[in-house]
Formats: C-alpha cells, structure tokens, sequence
C-alpha cells in the first residue's frame, strides 16, 4: 500500500520505518523539503537528525505535505497536536479527499514543561476538529495511547497483552485500519465508536505522562481484561 506519513518528528520517523520493513511504500511529508533535509542539529529529545535518519532508511522518499498526501492511499497525521490542522490544510484538502486518515496525534502543550497539558478535552477532540475541517476525508483515531516504538512492533508486550483503540465515523475505514493494525501486530482491537469517542483515548494521554514519569519509560500499554 502507498502510505504518506505527514510529520518528521519520532513518531513519523518510526511510523515510516516500522511500516516501510512491513512491505509498504512509504512516503514522508514535510512542510519545507530543503529545510528537513538540511537539519544538522538532535531534536530536544535527543533524536538524531533527520539527514542522519534519512541515511538509514534511503528507501523512503521524502516530499512536501502536498506531494505525499496526492501519491498515497493511506495517510497518517503523525504532526505535532498544535500543528495538525494547518499542516493538513498544507497538504490540500483535494488530496485528502475521499482517504483514509489515520490520527495518531494528542493535543498536547509543553509550553509549561511536563507533564504536558490537554488544549481541547471533554467536549471536543482533535480527531473530531480534523474531522470536522476535512469532511470528505475519513479519519480514524488510533494508536495515540502508546509511544511510538510500540504502534508499529507490539510484539514486546505479547506476553502481556495489549489492546488498541479506534475511533470514526466510517466502518469500513476503521475496518481497513484494524487490518493494517492486525499486520502489525496488534491482536486486541477495540472499535470504540464514532470518532467523538477520541476524546477517552486523547484524554487518557495525562494520565499515560504520569505513568510514564512513575514507571521511567514510555515502553508500556493498555490491556482492557473483559
């Protein structure tokens, strides 16, 4: 399948690799080519650069927000929360059209250090707020409950068990997106409803921080036991 992941950041790196060694042509897309391609300095995380990542995975092709969303079947919003609405408009509505959109992103504020905070919970969601400015594009929210290592290679927590949500508005999106789900490993697939229902997934991430700062690692999951 061809896939466009819209975001350079850990989460679109390893969403692109992860999905690129399970067989799928994959795309990036960025805001400014020339800038991603010349970083030279590690992100505030301690990621390598993307010129360094890039070298490493020479298989993916790298375009604009625009080009990768036209080229592909499938995308995925891996943008910042604060920046995903307009890096979807960057993208072009035209392009997004009629697609499957798989929202991986969290509302999240670290303006104040951590843990971060929600800039919309409750009442609304950043699923329901892409939904709502790309109506003819089919959003599904999933895998924003676990950090990035894990959405693409469950297989370390098997023993354990894990379970994953979906949300949206459209069955057969969220149909196509569990199998993509079920290609990756993920076994235990939840369809939590139409996609007002991201605002339990995205809200879940405050309490995901603390276990992360309780725990000492972001390499954990959610196991609904029914």
């Amino acid at each position: 399948m061809k896939i466009a992941i819209l975001g350079t950041g850990a989460v679109g790196r390893t969403l692109a690799a992860g999905l690129a060694t399970a067989g799928h042509e994959v795309t990036v897309g960025t805001r400014d080519v020339a800038v991603t391609l010349s970083r030279t300095a590690a992100d505030p995380m301690g990621n390598p650069t993307f010129t360094d990542w890039r070298r490493q995975h020479h298989d993916i092709a790298v375009e604009s927000l625009g080009e990768a969303a036209a080229g592909a079947q499938l995308v995925v919003n891996a943008l910042s929360g604060a920046g995903a609405l307009s890096g979807l408009e960057a993208a072009g509505e035209k392009n997004l059209a009629g697609k499957v959109l798989i929202d991986v992103a969290n509302p999240l504020d670290f303006s104040r250090g951590m843990p971060p905070f929600l800039t919309v919970s409750n009442t609304d969601s950043l699923g329901e707020q892409i939904q709502r400015r790309f109506p003819g594009t089919r959003v599904v929210k999933t895998l924003n409950t676990i950090t990035a290592g894990l959405m693409v290679d469950p297989a370390g927590l098997a023993a354990a068990g894990h379970t994953v949500f979906v949300s949206g508005d459209d069955a057969t999106a969220k149909a196509q997106v569990a199998a993509l789900l079920e290609s990756l490993g993920w076994s235990d697939i939840i369809d939590l409803g139409d996609i007002t229902t991201a605002r339990g997934t995205e809200m879940y991430v405050a309490l995901w921080a603390r276990l992360m700062g309780a725990l000492g690692t972001p390499a954990f999951s959610i196991k609904v036991v029914r």
